[in-house]
């Protein structure tokens, strides 16, 4: 079955394969994790406010990042974050020249004075677009966390003299954050395999780094296969830690 399989390419790339690679994949996951469980934690508190000013436009945003395959943002992002932060850079140039203006045009260049695209890089557009996107996610399963701490906790915080950022900062989030742990975990696997996806815009993630070397040699069923056992040995590994965890935290319940 295997007479014809090349292990010695994949042994050979191996080197590429992780310190590029999954080096990147890893990055983006984590700097798209941290950024989306802040980004998220704060949609779900809006969310669950009871000002039309602020629940409407987070449930809007969580809806509409909700309904759009991932891919799609990421072409989104890609190709119009360069533009919307060459306008919003102009703009403040414009209005502030020798404070802000200055930083600008020292970090983007000339182009923030012209009105023209920045150069964001491919890195910085994934690490954008993760962040915004799995913030809807992260929402969600925060929004169920905070809702599942008993209104009891409100009261006995109001009742200490605390107030409502007080209260949410001490003693409901914390209770969320634990409540919740082993799903915020579960989504964040499913961001690590998700992050291949940025395939599709040439950035040599793991998935992206595989490939390179599959179409150079002329060996797709060695590298792809490999891909796909090690995108699995992670996940499922990752998966069995937090069905323990999620154990651990029923017996402390």
């Amino acid at each position: 079955m295997f007479a014809g399989f090349d292990f010695d390419v994949i042994e050979r790339s191996l080197p590429f394969l992780f310190k590029e690679g999954m080096t990147f994949t890893l990055t983006l996951t984590a700097m798209a994790m941290t950024g989306g469980i802040v980004f998220g934690t704060l949609l779900a508190m809006m969310r669950l406010s009871s000002y039309a000013v602020l629940n409407v436009p987070a449930a809007t945003y969580v809806n509409l990042m909700r309904s759009v395959p991932l891919v799609l943002v990421i072409f989104w992002f890609y190709f119009l974050v360069p533009w919307i932060g060459g306008w919003i850079f102009h703009n403040l140039y414009l209005l502030n020249p020798a404070g802000i203006g200055s930083v600008l045009v020292q970090l983007f260049g000339n182009a923030v004075k012209d009105g023209q695209t920045i150069r964001v890089g491919a890195f910085w557009s994934s690490v954008i677009t993760f962040t915004l996107f799995e913030a809807a996610y992260y929402a969600e399963i925060m929004r169920a966390g905070i809702q599942s701490v008993a209104r009891g906790q409100v009261a006995a915080g109001q009742a200490l003299g605390l107030n409502y950022l007080q209260t949410m900062g001490y003693i409901v989030l914390p209770q969320a954050f634990r409540n919740m742990l082993p799903v915020l975990l579960t989504q964040t696997i499913i961001l690590f395999q998700d992050t291949s996806l940025v395939y599709v815009v040439s950035i040599t993630d793991f998935l992206g780094a595989a490939a390179r070397i599959a179409q150079r040699d002329g060996r797709l069923v060695e590298m792809y296969l490999f891909v796909a056992v090690v995108y699995f040995i992670i996940s499922f590994t990752l998966s069995w830690l937090v069905k323990r965890l999620q154990q651990q935290i029923a017996i402390i319940k």
